[in-house]
């Protein structure tokens, strides 16, 4: 089996694991989130397309695989138990499609998670699997729902002249190095002077310090990081967001086993549903308060 990549995600769970630092830094959110009426809250779905929903009647069971090391997306709580935006909206899902007490979720380790949907032991990833077109010869998927952006972010002092990322031309921006974004900045943005750290704190205290102009990076880090304690509330996005498939991916998607290709049309009808209904809105703005576009 060919090892695919994440994107930079009765309810039951198994399993605890190491959670990377970047869930300290989003339980440590103090600052005020931004009123809703200032963010941007996406929505990718054709609010005039009505999606057919198959028939669940014959449906068992819809098992649901996350980890436990992907938050805002999934992660264990202060209390132990599974939470997270890919939970919430696994359980509005099922109740939309009236299936909710047929719905599960469980917590494996990344590398098991597609050998578990393969064999039969579960009926969805909502992970962050990549969609690229190794992935897509094993899987089917929805249609994205959400996807990540690249940012600026700069010290709230700043003083430039201009306007969006031409404002930056000559100046010196942090970015993690040997990254898609290292690349894409180097890309899409050549009059801009990279400089790359190889630690996120050292490119966050570099921006704080003023030794760097700017960052540029994931949004979803730099969200946290802004409206963290760390951050002091030194810094604000600039500009953007960027978006690009051969950089960033597709987005976030659920994959299915393609023998449950009718399970990944019924997600999609059921998000659509969310959209215009402003369910979806209300799990974007409780797991993403400040937004990142």
């Amino acid at each position: 089996m060919v090892v695919k990549a994440r994107i930079f995600a009765p309810l039951a769970f198994g399993g605890v694991f190491r959670i990377p630092c970047i869930l300290a830094v989003f339980l440590a959110l103090t600052l005020p989130a931004a009123s809703a009426t200032d963010i941007l809250v996406p929505n990718y779905m054709d609010p005039r397309e009505r999606i057919p929903v198959p028939d669940m009647q014959s449906v068992s069971r819809i098992r649901f695989l996350a980890t436990v090391d992907f938050p805002p997306f999934s992660f264990l709580d202060q209390t132990g138990r599974l939470a997270g935006f890919h939970v919430d909206l696994a359980r509005a899902i099922c109740a939309e499609l009236d299936v909710l007490p047929k719905c599960q979720i469980q917590a494996l380790p990344w590398n098991e998670l597609e050998g578990a949907l393969a064999t039969g032991q579960a009926e969805a990833m909502i992970s962050g699997l990549a969609i690229t077109p190794d992935s897509r010869e094993d899987h089917s998927f929805t249609r994205p729902y959400l996807a990540l952006p690249a940012r600026f972010a700069l010290r709230r002092d700043a003083t430039l002249e201009g306007a969006g990322a031409a404002a930056l031309d000559g100046r010196r921006v942090g970015v993690m190095d040997g990254t898609a974004h290292e690349a894409m900045l180097r890309e899409w943005f050549p009059a801009l002077r990279p400089v790359t750290f190889s630690r996120a704190e050292w490119l966050f205290d570099a921006l704080k310090a003023g030794t760097v102009d700017a960052v540029f990076g994931d949004g979803l880090q730099l969200s946290f990081w802004l409206s963290s304690q760390a951050a002091e509330n030194c810094c604000r996005f600039h500009d953007g967001p960027y978006f690009s498939q051969a950089y960033l991916g597709e987005g976030l998607a659920i994959a299915v086993h393609p023998r449950n290709q009718g399970l990944a049309t019924a997600f999609d009808h059921a998000i659509a549903s969310l959209n215009r209904k402003g369910r979806f809105t209300e799990l974007y703005l409780r797991w993403f308060p400040n937004g990142l576009y």
